[in-house]
């Protein structure tokens, strides 16, 4: 959570990284991280606010995410993810307000992270390192642990509270015992060969 100005810089930075923001023109023309950079700014604002002047300014940033969310489909309250979020595309994305979601998230399109019926507040709680993949529903007070990679269309209804898994599948189930972060390393390894390779 940002809670001083130095969490919020570091926020940016990683968000920034996690993006891929690079140059003149992503700076200019990514909606996906000028959002962002609302949402932190709204986070800081929201969590570090005082006297009336500043929660006036609280409610004007938190009135310019809700609009450039509109705009994008998101519609994603304050402090609900960790640093490091890299938002896939524009594209409906709904979260609870209740939900936490760690460092380092990658999450796509047509994503809901809802409430238990009937209780708002009981929402899920998901790990560092996670990848929610497109269409993903996850609802319910349940746990998701770190590195879990969620496939296209899953629909989570149940506590996956080890790391470094896959689930996939309606309802999810277990399909993997390997997460985001080895499958990334699997990737890497595989580009760096076939550059080896090529350079033969």
């Amino acid at each position: 959570m940002i809670t001083s100005k130095k969490k919020y810089l570091e926020y940016l930075q990683l968000d920034k990284e996690a993006l891929g923001i690079s140059g003149i023109k992503d700076y200019l023309f990514h909606d996906i991280w000028h959002f962002q950079k609302a949402l932190r700014k709204a986070e800081y604002w929201h969590n570090c606010s005082t006297g009336k002047v500043s929660k006036l300014i609280s409610f004007y940033y938190r009135h310019v995410l809700r609009k450039k969310g509109r705009k994008l489909g998101f519609s994603i309250p304050v402090n609900t993810f960790g640093p490091g979020l890299s938002i896939a595309h524009a594209g409906t994305i709904v979260i609870n307000s209740h939900s936490r979601i760690g460092a380092n998230c990658r999450i796509h399109v047509c994503v809901n992270i809802g409430a238990s019926a009937g209780n708002s507040e009981e929402a899920p709680t998901i790990g560092d390192d996670c990848y929610i993949g497109p269409g993903v529903k996850v609802y319910g007070a349940i746990l998701i642990g770190d590195n879990t990679g969620i496939g296209a269309n899953a629909v989570v209804n149940r506590s996956f509270p080890e790391e470094s898994q896959t689930i996939a599948g309606i309802p999810a189930l277990k399909i993997s015992a390997r997460g985001p972060l080895q499958f990334r390393n699997v990737s890497v390894q595989g580009t760096l060969k076939k550059q080896i390779v090529k350079n033969l």
